[in-house]
């Protein structure tokens, strides 16, 4: 097993009805245990696989840089599960999410079926 990371362009400043349908996304992902509790984790942080970052694991946290998780497995089931937490997502959250480090998605938030405004100065 490794130790992988990833940000997701899923920033701290979206409005909370996008953060509000996050956990969604979380429970739908192969994995899932649940959100950190006293004893388990670091609370509120949510868990797949294991509390335990020695053992197949992988968790998440919000950071200015979107969201952030950290993995401890092997590569192949890494990508296959991140690209997998992508795809709901996108469906979920109305938005291409992805990587800002790979190129996968900008700075701007791309939604998806949702008309484009001209800003007009």
């Amino acid at each position: 097993m490794e130790f992988h990371e990833c940000n997701l362009n899923i920033r701290y400043d979206l409005p909370q009805e996008i953060w509000d349908k996050v956990p969604l996304i979380y429970k739908k992902m192969n994995g899932w245990i649940g959100f950190g509790k006293e004893g388990k984790g670091e609370i509120g942080l949510p868990y797949w696989f294991s509390y335990n970052e020695e053992e197949k694991s992988i968790f998440a946290s919000v950071e200015p840089s979107g969201l952030h998780f950290m993995a401890n497995m092997k590569e192949d089931e890494w990508i296959e599960w991140k690209t997998e937490f992508k795809k709901i997502a996108t469906e979920i959250l109305e938005f291409k999410v992805g990587e800002l480090e790979e190129g996968e998605v900008g700075y701007e938030i791309e939604w998806l079926n949702k008309p484009k405004i001209n800003n007009q100065k």
